[in-house]
């Protein structure tokens, strides 16, 4: 890999990784959040207006931040049990169909998304609930989540297409 590639790959992989262990904090407010929500529902009959929506609200850029990041760690749902039975250049060849099949489908959903959360900046959307909370901020994590999990997706592709181990034990392994 070329060494500019390396470093371009290094930067977006460490950005994703920041951005997965600061989506791992989010976790600390919506677990007190819930556990108030409970005790003042159940125990105090005086159930909050905000606790269950702020935990939704928070709840998606939980997952949205963590998704490129776990690209890059594999974490994602998979084929495993077919995907093990096949030869390491099987699944370099799936590997090398199935990040542009992401990379197309993240730049679908980003073309379809950033109106929407543009939209939403531009009105200063909020829930229209009791709280009425708003709800601009997180819809514009959706197009960044996107335009992220497209650019591991992308890096992936390229660590497939150059890393040398697999090219030398598959040409290895057919002599």
């Amino acid at each position: 890999m070329p060494h500019w590639l390396s470093v371009s790959t290094a930067a977006i992989t460490a950005i994703n990784r920041a951005l997965f262990k600061a989506a791992v904090w989010i976790m600390a407010v919506v677990v007190p959040v819930m556990l108030y929500e409970v005790i003042a529902r159940y125990l105090f009959n005086a159930p909050t207006t905000w606790g269950m929506e702020l935990a939704v609200l928070l709840f998606g850029p939980y997952f949205l931040l963590g998704g490129p990041y776990l690209l890059h760690l594999k974490g994602h749902v998979a084929l495993d049990v077919v995907r093990q039975r096949l030869s390491p250049i099987w699944q370099r060849r799936m590997d090398l169909v199935n990040y542009p099949v992401i990379v197309i489908f993240c730049a679908i959903l980003l073309y379809f998304s950033m109106p929407s959360a543009w939209s939403s900046w531009e009105y200063k959307e909020t829930s229209f609930s009791a709280w009425n909370p708003p709800v601009w901020p997180i819809k514009a994590f959706v197009p960044l989540a996107l335009a992220l999990m497209m650019m591991q997706a992308i890096i992936e592709f390229l660590r497939v297409v150059y890393e040398p181990t697999v090219a030398c034990s598959e040409e290895g392994g057919q002599q």
